[in-house]
């Protein structure tokens, strides 16, 4: 693993296998009396949030505290950010406080790659979502997802995703969760197909590494996973399509599309998602619909990042790592 996470496409496939691998680790954490390892004890990981975000944050801080990191909660409202201070500045405070990493979410694309090359801050920068450029750990999350499903907990270890077809319905223009699946699951081998009206793909699309076609009835029927994307309106200021209803219509996925995908193909959500207008109700209460595990296990996808990063070479979760007297080489000097 490299200091930072900051795009996935930064990751080889094997730096991919190696945090799912630990994240199925740290899944099995979560089914403990105790959900808590002592791994990271002692650092402070700092959630930087300039963007409001209730799962994205929540996932994070879930991750460091069972991890025994200690956590603190920025958020830019009511800060003095808002008062006008530079991302610099704000930086260079964490820096003081001693921070050993810092999760950031920003608005504009390329923030967190600016606090990682800009020598502000001596600790690890995972990116946690900038504008609409990426959101890597969401990637990992989704591919840890699709392995789960398709090959299995035990079965997948070590393996990637190689021959899994898997198409991306939506607002790709506006997604940094479309971005960085494209250039996670391409890596582990999936072939990649974008689905969405020509108006919400972006300019370039055809250099991107994944096949693009506006037909979703043609592409359902050989795909191992559909994964919708929410229609960012807070985004959007013009017209990218006539109607929601028309949207809907065209790019949804109903009970009746759903018929036609493959029997084990799974639906997949990033949320919050729009009942009634990229996915009916029907689909997302569907045992199909992966939304809710895709939760759990982002809190084991940013356990493992964050372990990764920050936690030394060791097995993540050995018999004596859980011992509550433990003391490791590092604290006895």
């Amino acid at each position: 693993m490299k200091r930072h996470l900051i795009s996935a496409a930064d990751l080889t496939r094997d730096d991919a296998v190696l945090i799912l691998d630990t994240a199925e680790e740290m899944a099995r954490v979560a089914d403990r009396p105790i959900k808590k390892l002592p791994t990271l004890r002692g650092r402070t990981v700092v959630n930087l949030f300039f963007e409001d975000s209730t799962r994205t944050r929540i996932s994070f801080e879930a991750a460091a505290k069972r991890l025994s990191a200690d956590v603190i909660n920025f958020s830019a409202k009511g800060s003095s950010v808002s008062k006008g201070e530079s991302l610099k500045d704000t930086a260079l405070t964490l820096e003081a406080m001693g921070a050993d990493a810092v999760v950031i979410r920003h608005h504009d694309s390329g923030a967190p790659h600016r606090l990682a090359t800009s020598g502000w801050i001596g600790g690890s920068v995972v990116n946690a979502g900038d504008g609409t450029h990426e959101h890597p750990t969401q990637a990992l999350l989704d591919a840890f997802t699709v392995r789960r499903r398709l090959v299995g907990p035990d079965a997948g270890l070590g393996k990637d995703l190689a021959g899994r077809r898997i198409t991306v319905v939506g607002d790709v223009l506006h997604s940094r969760v479309a971005r960085s699946n494209v250039h996670l699951l391409t890596t582990l081998g999936a072939e990649v197909t974008l689905v969405a009206p020509p108006t919400l793909l972006p300019i370039g699309v055809e250099t991107w590494p994944c096949e693009v076609s506006y037909d979703l009835d043609a592409v359902l029927p050989k795909s191992d996973a559909v994964m919708m994307l929410r229609v960012q309106r807070e985004r959007m200021n013009a017209a990218f399509f006539p109607t929601e209803r028309e949207y809907a219509r065209r790019y949804g996925l109903d009970g009746d599309r759903m018929a036609r995908m493959p029997e084990d193909a799974i639906v997949m959500h990033p949320g919050p998602m729009n009942r009634g207008m990229e996915i009916t109700a029907e689909v997302a209460d569907s045992p199909r619909c992966t939304a809710v595990e895709q939760v759990a296990n982002g809190v084991s996808i940013r356990m493992a990042v964050l372990y990764l990063l920050l936690g030394g070479s060791e097995p993540a979760t050995t018999p004596h790592a859980v011992t509550p007297n433990t003391v490791r080489p590092e604290e006895a000097q």
